[in-house]
């Protein structure tokens, strides 16, 4: 087992790539904190999990809360004595064209998916040091590498994750803490379940592989970099995308 007896926290766990991280690394020997907003949705995938024999629990955060995230990680140090794994998986989307993008649409985004990294990752940072070890991963997008129409608001969340993720890498690496992102281009989630089927052929067109990802391809690059197989990787941004950006 690649994560055995390790603590892992993965926000935005209750569905989609989330649980599939949650339920990868638990196969492979890791407690894991399934920490979501949706407070239902996250019970219930969490029971899911457990029926299988994992060792899991759910703790309700609202990332984008200070408060909510110390509240969260010092319940998970309290069930699990530590924390090995942060995945900063949790994100949201309200597109618009610059020209109608409101104040606050463009806002939640940042609040969700650059300020909650932030959040989620200074709260775990002094158990890691203390420890001397862990690992850190953040989920950037392709549309914050090549940017994406519609998406002002989170293409720059997702650039803004690279940057915090190349600062903290020579941060933290001293400390024995490896800090990656990880770069998914077209996954088949929840979202794309509401494209229509003549877009998702367009989208399909445009990977070299020919197809959508599925949640496992990106839960399965986390796992690279949450194991030990990863311990000389820092700072850098895995591209998980079929080839979209070549």
């Amino acid at each position: 087992m690649r994560l055995k007896d390790k603590v892992a926290i993965i926000t935005g766990a209750a569905n989609g790539i989330g649980l599939a991280a949650a339920e990868v690394f638990a196969r492979e020997g890791a407690k894991v904190a399934l920490a979501d907003f949706n407070e239902q949705q996250g019970i219930e995938s969490t029971n899911l999990l457990k029926e299988k024999g994992y060792d899991v629990a759910f703790f309700q955060v609202n990332v984008a809360e200070r408060e909510s995230v110390n509240s969260m990680v010092s319940d998970v140090l309290e069930t699990f004595g530590r924390i090995d794994i942060l995945v900063n998986n949790a994100g949201i989307t309200k597109d618009g064209m610059l020209s109608k993008l409101s104040v606050e649409d463009f806002q939640k985004v940042i609040d969700v998916n650059l300020t909650g990294v932030f959040h989620c990752t200074q709260a775990v940072l002094p158990a890691m040091v203390e420890q001397g070890k862990g690992k850190i991963i953040s989920t950037s997008s392709v549309s914050g590498v090549y940017g994406n129409v519609g998406q002002t608001n989170y293409a720059a969340t997702k650039a803004g994750v690279i940057g915090m993720t190349k600062t903290w890498a020579k941060e933290l690496g001293r400390k024995g803490i490896n800090v990656n992102a990880v770069a998914p281009g077209f996954i088949e989630t929840g979202m794309t379940a509401k494209v229509p089927d003549k877009i998702l052929d367009q989208m399909k067109m445009m990977v070299p592989l020919g197809r959508l990802g599925i949640p496992e391809d990106i839960a399965n690059a986390y796992l690279f970099l949450a194991s030990e197989e990863s311990n000389y990787v820092n700072g850098t941004v895995l591209h998980v995308d079929g080839g979209i950006m070549m």
